[in-house]
């Protein structure tokens, strides 16, 4: 049914694709043009031969990027193409590893220049570092014990009162008649039934 005095539905969808379809065909709007390549981050420098090796990898996964992410070197390096950080330090690790130093003389390195917040893992020496090991678990034995008491405890209430509600003893007895209790029997024994 068409409609008077307006477009009907389908010559309104007819003519918008022909206007996206010469809008693209032209290289105009979001489908032809070719957006700033800068808008997807800054140019990186082309990874050259071994900068991307097992040992290479290894080491920069034992340090800590300071840019506040809290990764890696190498994960904040090949995932946040933002950070700055990450690459200057990839390049201090690679010129370390270019005057001969082994994995462990550069790991020496970054904690002589940074300190040992340069590394993902204290070194387990020392109580600040031992504390930062066993705190976690020490914690977490604690709250398992405390909540093992809680249910025992919780437990054995419960038992004791179930154990005082059975006994006859635990009725409170009252000014009650022998032909009271006997008809609060009958009664009972009518609702079991």
């Amino acid at each position: 049914m068409a409609e008077s005095g307006g477009m009907g539905r389908r010559a309104f969808l007819g003519m918008a694709f022909v206007v996206a379809a010469q809008d693209s065909l032209a290289g105009r709007g979001s489908v032809g043009t070719l957006l700033d390549p800068a808008a997807a981050g800054r140019p990186r420098v082309p990874a050259q031969a071994g900068e991307n090796e097992a040992e290479i990898q290894t080491i920069e996964k034992r340090l800590a990027c300071n840019c506040g992410c809290t990764l890696d070197v190498f994960t904040c390096r090949t995932t946040d193409f933002s950070c700055t950080y990450s690459p200057a330090l990839h390049r201090e690790v690679l010129a370390l590893k270019r005057d001969g130093l082994t994995a462990q003389q550069v790991l020496d390195a970054f904690v002589a220049k940074y300190g040992e917040k340069a590394l993902m893992a204290p070194k387990p020496h020392g109580f600040v570092n031992l504390t930062g090991y066993f705190l976690p678990g020490a914690a977490i034995l604690a709250a398992g014990a405390g909540l093992v008491a809680l249910i025992a405890r919780r437990r054995r209430a419960i038992a004791a009162g179930a154990g005082k509600a059975a006994e006859p003893s635990a009725v409170p007895s009252a000014n009650v008649s022998a032909e009271e209790m006997e008809g609060l029997r009958r009664a009972l024994s009518e609702v079991d039934d």
